[in-house]
């Protein structure tokens, strides 16, 4: 099992991201002493016994390290899809607002948005009608690309139903599917479901080792072989090509096999903050919507702005990110404690109610 809460630098409680997560004591002994090859020549074991566990289990027939999971779905992308061709997604997800225009400044791939509703669930009709008639004026439609669990509405989940309606539309115009699956696992673990049962419908998947699972660096890439088989030839063109990658992979294998239970725990610790959070004078949030572990909560205050509370939190030791929006994320992970959440509802407490 895995061995309790590092915290973060200075021991901050740090809510910005669950990529600030510190590896493990076991995930630090794993890198020390990984069996480390060329991965470029698929010769680092410890890089192979990783993608072989991912491929199982997600139900696929081959998996592929790539350094995060903005290169992942790049890498899914340019794969899936030629110059001049579109990938149909959503207006609020990581692939569209957060990865600099990737898809379209690399690959040429035009993106065509289309509204995330608040529970990270499409209207169908208005995404059958997002698919492209065959025109010489238009792009192609290639690609339907998911986020699960969705970042921007609150780690909200793609339910399988959901999934397979849409995976369902995909198939009857001839495009695939892909699923940014960078918290997946979290999905997973809320719904009490294996990770194959949130992947049966993709035609390729990535997540990432980084975020809850607490690794220092890498995502992982899954589909069919052939797939997998381009992707690696596209990896290469991003400058992805590893050498003894092995000595991040064998985190990523204690991972899998340690750390995705304990994302119950994270679950669990943001529906108490957003639960004390909604009875602090100055929040709105509604604690009904937090599924996993992300929570979004609106600042009302008018003595306060955001960055001022940020500010007056990071005094207290406690990290938040913060503009000028009323709109301010936090996220639990591996790192922060029962403890450290309320430690966290008292200096909310104390700070919007001047004490």
């Amino acid at each position: 099992m895995y061995e309790g809460v590092e915290h973060g630098a200075a021991g901050l409680i740090d809510y910005r991201s669950d990529t600030v997560t510190l590896p493990t004591p076991a995930m630090r002994r794993a890198m020390a002493e990984a069996e480390v090859g060329d991965d470029v020549y698929s010769e680092d074991p410890t890089v192979n016994r990783l993608q072989e566990m991912a491929a199982e289990l997600f139900g696929k027939q081959a998996a592929l390290l790539v350094l995060s999971g903005t290169m992942g779905n790049l890498v899914c992308l340019l794969t899936h899809c030629g110059r001049g061709e579109e990938v149909i997604l959503g207006d609020h997800t990581h692939t569209y607002l957060f990865e600099q225009g990737g898809s379209a400044a690399v690959g040429g791939i035009h993106p065509r948005p289309i509204p995330d509703g608040a529970d990270s669930r499409w209207d169908l009709a208005v995404l059958e009608e997002a698919i492209r008639t065959d025109n010489e004026h238009f792009p192609r439609s290639k690609l339907i690309c998911l986020e699960n669990t969705h970042n921007q509405t609150g780690g909200r989940i793609v339910p399988p139903d959901f999934q397979a309606a849409i995976a369902s539309i995909a198939r009857a115009h001839q495009l695939k599917l892909h699923v940014d699956g960078a918290r997946i696992f979290n999905a997973s673990v809320a719904l009490r479901l294996p990770v194959s049962d949130l992947a049966v419908e993709a035609d390729s998947l990535t997540f990432c080792l980084t975020k809850g699972l607490a690794c220092p660096v890498g995502s992982v890439v899954v589909g069919d072989a052939a797939f997998i088989a381009e992707a690696r030839r596209n990896r290469k063109i991003l400058g992805g090509g590893m050498r003894q990658a092995g000595v991040f992979a064998a985190a990523g294998i204690v991972a899998l096999n340690e750390m995705v239970d304990r994302l119950a725990e994270d679950h669990a610790l943001a529906k108490r903050l957003a639960e004390g959070l909604a009875d602090i004078p100055g929040i709105a949030i509604d604690p009904a919507v937090v599924e996993t572990n992300i929570l979004f909560f609106d600042l009302m205050s008018q003595r306060l702005s955001p960055v001022q509370l940020a500010a007056r939190l990071r005094e207290r030791g406690i990290v938040v990110a913060a503009s000028s929006s009323p709109r301010i994320r936090l996220v639990t992970h591996y790192g922060i404690d029962s403890a450290d959440v309320e430690r966290t509802l008292l200096a909310f407490e104390h700070i919007l109610g001047d004490r």
